[in-house]
């Protein structure tokens, strides 16, 4: 009996160490996976950047071509001639094969809405056009050129510029606009988060928007004619509102144009208001130009060969009308349309024209995708989900008392209001469009950049500083074309 309870005694010591010894592996295995997630995390994240942005390597780099600039721009005043033209980019789906010549596609996904997952569209409810007018004045030359589309995507833009280079235009005589529509062409989006916005890439279709892009800027220097032109404003506040954060905040409430009449020949008007294209909703799954398409197509029934809209300053601001999807943006567009008309009788025109042109290469902050309203992931992360926004400008146009503003990016109503009014003080009119050729995400004030909004949270992709640094770019440049 005793020789059994030692035996036992043994048994149940070996048996009470080997579940320690497993306990100790067990909890071992997990510090070293508790480890590997640390370090994982570490390299893959990063805090926010608060380094005020006048002491960056990257604002003294901008600061010494904006010198550059101060130096070497000089206003031309002279007879203006201005040409125009309009070139579809409606393509054919429900074909065989891709043709990149023909715009003809075996399917084409709709740019927009994350919410429909890349999914191609099904037809097309409204036509959409890429239009270009060209203004030259003396040797300047400036030529706008405004698409139905999300954005101009950057990597179309960077093949479009190499192609006009080759043809004597360059990339400072080009400003580049997008009307935002959220019902259009897809296919150009890079990386895992551009696909989601833009559907699949397709090599085809991004060729063929290119082409047609050189297509309608050459078509419009060609035409360029002697002209007289005019300009102005009125309050459309009743169609737009800020969505970020309503009666708190301020918006940018003005309908701008600039028309220019070949005296005779054609006529052609550029329009931008502060008002997203989203009255078409995820559910929506045929092409079109949204409320822009439909002041666009009013205007171009009405006297005009060429109505070309730009996105304004629509960061925060959503649009604000009358019934919903197509209905709403027929109200939007039309009744914009409407009140310019309205405008035209008593309208003065000048032959002759000061034009000054500034355009600012950028070099950025830190770029990442942001997780939380304090954490981010890190650069080398951040570009496989979305490649870094390259070639980016700010530019700025003088024709006359105008002075027009052209940001990379879905730029604040409420920054936008603010160079207004500064430049009101100096007898100036001003405008800022959006989407000049690349991307930064949104440029909104710092004040709302930890806020647990999509606009700050989502889209601020280069700290919270950026919208101060882009408001200094923004002073220079209009100082230099302002002088």
């Amino acid at each position: 009996m005793r020789y059994l309870l030692i035996i036992n005694s043994s048994t149940n010591q070996h048996i009470n160490e080997s579940k320690l010894s497993n306990v100790k592996k067990i909890l071992f295995v997990i510090l070293i996976f508790v480890g590997l997630l640390g370090i994982l995390f570490m390299v893959s994240t990063g805090s926010v950047n608060v380094e005020p942005f006048m002491t960056s390597a990257y604002f003294k780099q901008t600061m010494l071509r904006a010198d550059s600039l101060r130096k070497t721009e000089t206003a031309v005043t002279d007879s203006l001639y201005a040409g125009f033209s309009r070139v579809s980019i409606t393509p054919t789906i429900n074909n065989p094969s891709d043709d990149a010549v023909n715009g003809k596609f075996v399917s084409v996904p709709l740019a927009g809405f994350g919410a429909r997952k890349g999914k191609s569209a099904t037809g097309v409810h409204d036509s959409i056009f890429v239009r270009s007018v060209a203004l030259k004045t003396g040797s300047k030359l400036m030529v706008f050129v405004g698409a139905d589309l999300l954005i101009m995507p950057p990597n179309i833009i960077d093949v479009v510029v190499e192609q006009l280079a080759a043809r004597g235009i360059t990339r400072e005589q080009l400003l580049f606009s997008a009307t935002h529509s959220h019902s259009s062409v897809g296919a150009w989006g890079p990386g895992f988060v551009g696909e989601q916005f833009a559907g699949k890439e397709n090599p085809a279709i991004q060729q063929w928007l290119g082409n047609c892009i050189v297509k309608s800027v050459e078509m419009a220097v060609a035409d360029l004619s002697k002209s007289q032109w005019t300009t102005g404003n009125f309050d459309a506040g009743i169609y737009t509102r800020n969505r970020f954060i309503g009666d708190l905040g301020t918006k940018n409430s003005d309908f701008s144009y600039l028309i220019l009449d070949q005296k005779g020949k054609r006529k052609a008007v550029i329009g931008t208001f502060s008002a997203h294209s989203t009255t078409l909703g995820d559910k929506n799954m045929e092409f079109s130009g949204d409320y822009p398409g439909y002041w666009s197509r009013k205007m171009e029934a009405n006297s005009f060969d060429v109505a070309l809209f730009c996105a304004g300053s629509i960061g925060s601001q959503s649009p604000a009308g009358k019934g919903k999807a197509f209905e709403s943006s027929r109200y939007i567009g039309e009744s914009l349309a409407d009140s310019l008309i309205n405008k035209l009788p008593g309208l003065t025109y000048q032959e002759t024209s000061l034009l000054s042109t500034a355009s600012l290469r950028v070099s950025l902050p830190e770029y990442h995708v942001r997780l939380t309203t304090k954490i981010n992931l890190a650069t080398w992360l951040s570009n496989k989900l979305m490649p870094e926004p390259q070639h980016v400008f700010f530019q700025a146009v003088r024709i006359g008392k105008l002075i027009w503003i052209s940001a990379p990016c879905d730029f604040s109503g409420e920054y936008a209001l603010q160079i207004k009014n500064a430049l009101a003080a100096k007898g100036f009119d001003a405008v800022v469009s959006s989407f000049n050729g690349s991307y930064v995400g949104y440029i909104v004030p710092g004040r709302y950049f930890y806020m647990d909004e999509y606009e700050p949270k989502m889209m601020g992709w280069f700290g919270p500083t950026m919208g101060d640094y882009s408001m200094d770019l923004i002073r220079h440049l209009t100082d230099i074309v302002g002088k």
